[in-house]
């Protein structure tokens, strides 16, 4: 044991010196942060003839009585770069004479894009609000833009929609519904260029982040989804989130808002809720094979200009109910 000590003490004292001997101020590697104090500025050059000029640039002139500050600096704003490494989803949607740009990316990122795009083209912005989500823009001497840009009904996504509006605030002009078209499937152009490649955010738009259109509350133990939107446009995102999701429907009552909906008998084999379809990536699933009794009601109600989504299950399966709901809530966009 006293060997032991003393082999211990004896490598502490080496490994000490070693320290010493290899970074201490005589060591092989000093360091270096304090050398700057021992600098000293060098001496004039002697040039061999006074005609020669050597020119000073100082990049940071003393501010005196003889130097006035600069108040205003004429230099251009660095244009913001986006970076992503996921992809995002831009489409062009039509719902009858609406139309509007789908973007699967938040509204705080989709307002420097589309002011971007603004910026760079021949139009020119005459107001923009970042808070409010609205952009005026000129487009020609006769005609202006209104650029809306609102959160969608899916998470982390963005709807834009324009209108036109004649420069005599006086004179009504009617939505030019394939001039509108024309105009949004360019925008749809320039951000699906840079899909792949934007991530950024404005921190004035952040606001857009927070109205979303798609909420989710229980009442008397009923969970619903309340979607910001008219029967019209409710009615179409439920369609597509269920053909999306792969579940067909038996029964469709558009007048009373009502899908019916039942599960595969054929394909339990994959599980009792085969016809959510929560691996759509699986092609060996069969496909749903509807019964003749429906198991579910998905029920679409409307009331100022706000339309909930229900779905009660026929059989009293109150949990497959939630799990149903649970996915269109999923796939809604």
């Amino acid at each position: 044991m006293k060997c032991y000590k003393n082999y211990l003490f004896f490598f502490t004292l080496f490994f000490s010196a070693s320290c010493s001997y290899i970074t201490g101020p005589e060591g092989l590697f000093p360091e270096k942060k304090d050398d700057f104090f021992e600098e000293r500025l060098s001496p004039d050059l002697k040039l061999s003839s006074p005609d020669v000029l050597i020119n000073k640039d100082d990049h940071y002139p003393p501010i005196n009585q003889d130097i006035n500050a600069v108040s205003v600096q004429d230099i251009p704003a660095p244009r913001q770069i986006f970076s992503s490494g996921g992809s995002n989803e831009v489409q062009l949607r039509r719902l009858g004479e609406l139309m509007w740009v789908y973007i699967e990316t938040l509204p705080s990122t989709s307002w420097p894009i589309a002011k971007n795009y603004f910026e760079t083209s021949s139009m020119s912005i005459i107001e923009s609000d970042p808070d409010a989500g609205i952009m005026l823009i000129k487009f020609s001497d006769l005609i202006n833009f209104k650029i809306t840009i609102e959160h969608g009904i899916k998470e982390a996504s963005t709807e834009i929609f324009l209108s036109q509006y004649s420069n005599d605030e006086e004179v009504s002009m009617d939505q030019d519904v394939q001039f509108i078209q024309d105009e949004l499937e360019k925008i749809v152009e320039f951000f699906a260029s840079s899909a792949a490649s934007f991530s950024g955010t404005s921190l004035a738009a952040q606001n857009l982040n927070d109205r979303k259109k798609a909420k989710i509350f229980n009442i008397n133990d009923q969970t619903i989804i309340e979607l910001n939107l008219g029967f019209d446009r409710a009615w179409s995102a439920v369609t597509r989130a269920l053909k999306a999701g792969n579940i067909t429907s038996n029964d469709i009552d558009r007048d009373s808002g009502i899908f019916l909906v039942s599960y595969s008998v054929e394909s339990e084999s994959s599980g009792w809720f085969s016809f959510l379809n929560f691996n759509n990536d699986d092609k060996g699933n069969d496909s749903l094979l509807l019964g003749e009794a429906a198991e579910f009601k998905i029920l679409l109600e409307s009331k100022n200009d706000k339309t909930n989504i229900l779905v009660e299950s026929l059989d009293g399966e109150e949990e497959a109910a939630e799990d149903l709901l649970s996915k269109i809530n999923e796939l809604l966009s």
